[in-house]
């Protein structure tokens, strides 16, 4: 371990549709209202691209912005990892297409899919490709364009989910600083309460398929939910402890922003206060893979979060997947 480099953010971005729809506009649309939305989610209004918007698109901007922020140019790229379960396509990559946009010329790219857990999968991916030598300059990247697989006659999940992106720049930074630890980890026993049945090898699109509404999401929320509050927990303490640290050595607490219940949940059992859990859900919904990265460009640039704090980053997502990131701030 003493062989490996430390590796920090350096870098950080992010970007939404302008399209702003609130609780009120799905109201008009399905079966639903302000209140019970709010009560039950802790949503508000979430961002919704337009028909000509790809999740390549908004990867684009969140990457300029935070390659800005971190001084560096595009061809320091070494490696561009995008989290998304709503690629531009099957193939080419989606990263593939950013290099591509960016003119991140030397970098290798590729996406990776674990759901609302995949920017802290990135951030383990990318932080060891530097830690051993390897890279010195990594681009990871959480972007969906969920409104494009929701079914918007289904209350249960097209009230839920957003569309943005969050980008942040990897590189060495001084020992003992940046990633400290990380969990990942998975139940694929459990996948099926969280699924886009077809338009894979398993079940091609067809007219069948189509006509049965199986291109959108499905989701059993009473499953996910509990499934959600313990292995949030679960990777917490498992980062904490491959820290050798404690709940109490936590300055601020950034969780995957599904919904208002399962975020209390995790702060009480981690014993952050509120003024420590950093919460926009009420303004994005649930932006799956980016909502954590999105986040925490927020948190940072409200100078919520200082040099030196030790911040916790937790998700669970489709899989079922969980990670925590935990990190020494070094900006």
């Amino acid at each position: 371990m003493n062989n490996l480099y430390s590796v920090g953010i350096t870098g950080l971005g992010s970007c939404v549709p302008d399209n702003v729809v609130t609780n009120d506009d799905l109201s008009k649309i399905v079966d639903t209202s302000d209140e019970w939305i709010k009560t039950r989610t802790g949503i508000r209004q979430r961002r919704i691209a337009d028909k000509n918007t790809a999740t390549s698109d908004l990867c684009t901007e969140a990457a300029k912005r935070a390659i800005k922020d971190a001084k560096i140019d595009s061809k320091d790229i070494d490696l561009i990892l995008i989290a998304t379960v709503t690629p531009d396509m099957a193939f080419p990559s989606t990263a593939c297409i950013v290099q591509k946009n960016i003119g991140a010329d030397n970098a290798a790219a590729f996406d990776i899919s674990v759901g609302c857990s995949g920017f802290l999968y990135g951030l383990a991916i990318g932080s060891n490709f530097i830690a051993t030598g390897a890279y010195k300059t990594v681009l990871v990247i959480g972007s969906e364009v969920l409104s494009k697989i929701l079914d918007w006659e289904d209350r249960s999940t097209c009230v839920l989910f957003g569309d943005g992106a969050g980008a942040c720049i990897l590189q060495r930074c001084e020992n003992g600083s940046g990633i400290l630890s990380y969990d990942l980890g998975a139940d694929g026993a459990s996948g099926h309460f969280l699924t886009q049945p077809a338009g894979g090898s398993r079940m091609p699109a067809s007219h069948e398929t189509i006509d049965e509404r199986l291109h959108y999401v499905h989701m059993d929320g009473g499953e996910v939910f509990k499934f959600a509050v313990r292995a949030m927990e679960r990777a917490s303490l498992e980062a904490l402890k491959k820290a050798n640290m404690n709940l109490e050595d936590i300055d601020f607490l950034v969780p995957h922003q599904a919904n208002i219940r399962i975020i209390n949940s995790a702060a009480k059992r981690l014993k952050v206060p509120k003024e420590r859990v950093y919460v926009n859900l009420d303004k994005y919904g649930n932006v799956s893979s980016a909502s954590i990265p999105m986040a925490l460009d927020e948190a940072y640039h409200k100078d919520l979060i200082k040099k030196d704090d030790v911040v916790l980053l937790v998700a669970f997502g489709a899989g079922l997947t969980w990670a925590s990131v935990l990190l020494k701030w070094i900006k």
